[in-house]
């Protein structure tokens, strides 16, 4: 409440007593001047106390606003401060992530480039495959890299002209039994790919027996060219290099795999051609083992005679150690007399009594074996 409407109050409430002292008459007047004086004090210490009030509530009031304008100030600074590190870090993890996806598109773009690299290898593959020479030569290529990884190159030939001036792709060079084998690339992939496309059972009926008569030519070409009695060995392989076809055939043609087992032709894809050459090469590796076995054999003799002549030098060395020992223990046996008779003859110079066994020691003549 304001300091002045209060004293306003206080002069009416103060006319008011007054009025009604007069109507009283001036029996209570004196009465009532005590009161107004007493009443008069009592406004002054509350107007005073109502100042004080005033002035302690308005210090009060100033220093919880400086503190509120402090604790806003401090807030408003760490909420300005983790607004500036939050827009750091997601700066820097906005950074990353665009170096990130700046990464990723670049694999993207290069992935991008290798598919469309892919895509051209793949038409020309196709183009190759396409033409029937062209296939022959990929399928011999693919022969001679798995002949090449795996076995040494004594071990095979590639176009060798066969007595019967047929060229065989690949020969492997075996010991008899069985002797050289012959491996021939062979390509049916028109077959394949009617019996692929076929619509229907009826067609898809004709595209088989289609793949199953172009494999028998092929076994029958190979039996009548690389299976050379005297020559050859009794069987030679048919590659297919092409896994699909190879299963193909195992799959829904076991009457033309049971015909090439008869007809001595070994039919064979990427995978078990893989197989037959390492069992080749171990054969060819036991093959070797036994020609060397007698050069081992020789080998072991002379390393044992070797031993034989080391254990007679160490025998003899063994002789000159002990010699060397009794001789080691002669000498010490020499120096302890000598040592003894020196230490008898500085006695003597010293004036010493010497004993009668000292003498007799010292006249005993020496013997061959104390020199």
């Amino acid at each position: 409440m304001d300091i002045n409407l209060i004293l306003i109050i206080l002069v009416i409430i103060f006319i008011i007593i007054m009025v009604l002292l007069l109507i009283r008459g001036d029996r209570d007047r004196s009465r009532l001047n005590r009161q107004l004086i007493e009443f008069s004090e009592m406004s002054q210490r509350l107007a005073q106390e109502q100042t004080q009030n005033s002035i302690a509530a308005q210090a009060e009031l100033k220093g919880r606003m400086e503190q509120g304008q402090t604790s806003v100030n401090e807030r408003f600074e760490a909420l300005t401060k983790r607004l500036g590190d939050g827009l750091i870090q997601q700066t820097e993890k906005t950074g990353v992530t665009l170096k990130q996806l700046h990464e990723r598109l670049a694999v993207i773009d290069s992935a991008q480039k290798n598919i469309t690299g892919l895509s051209e290898q793949m038409v020309g593959l196709q183009d190759i495959l396409s033409n029937k020479q062209a296939r022959g030569a990929f399928g011999e290529i693919q022969l001679k890299d798995l002949v090449t990884s795996i076995l040494p190159p004594s071990a095979y030939a590639f176009q060798v002209t066969m007595s019967n001036n047929k060229r065989a792709d690949c020969v492997l060079d075996l010991p008899n039994p069985p002797g050289p084998i012959v491996i021939d690339s062979k390509f049916p992939l028109e077959s394949y790919h009617l019996l692929r496309n076929a619509d229907g059972d009826a067609n898809q009926k004709t595209a088989l027996r289609a793949l199953g008569a172009a494999i028998l030519k092929h076994i029958q070409d190979i039996k009548e060219k690389y299976i050379i009695p005297g020559e050859t060995a009794e069987s030679a392989l048919m590659f297919l290099p092409s896994e699909a076809i190879y299963a193909e055939l195992h799959a829904s043609l076991p009457e033309i795999v049971e015909i090439s087992y008869r007809s001595k032709v070994w039919i064979v894809s990427p995978t078990t051609l893989m197989a037959t050459l390492n069992t080749v090469r171990a054969v060819l590796k036991d093959v070797h083992m036994r020609e060397q076995a007698g050069v081992i054999q020789n080998e072991v003799q002379t390393m044992l005679e070797d031993v034989k002549r080391l254990d007679d030098r160490v025998g003899k060395f063994q002789i000159h150690m002990r010699q060397a020992d009794a001789d080691l223990s002669q000498i010490g046996t020499s120096t302890e007399k000598i040592t003894k008779r020196g230490e008898r003859i500085t006695e003597i110079e010293l004036g010493e009594e010497v004993s009668s066994e000292d003498v007799t020691a010292t006249s005993t003549p020496r013997t061959l074996e104390d020199s």
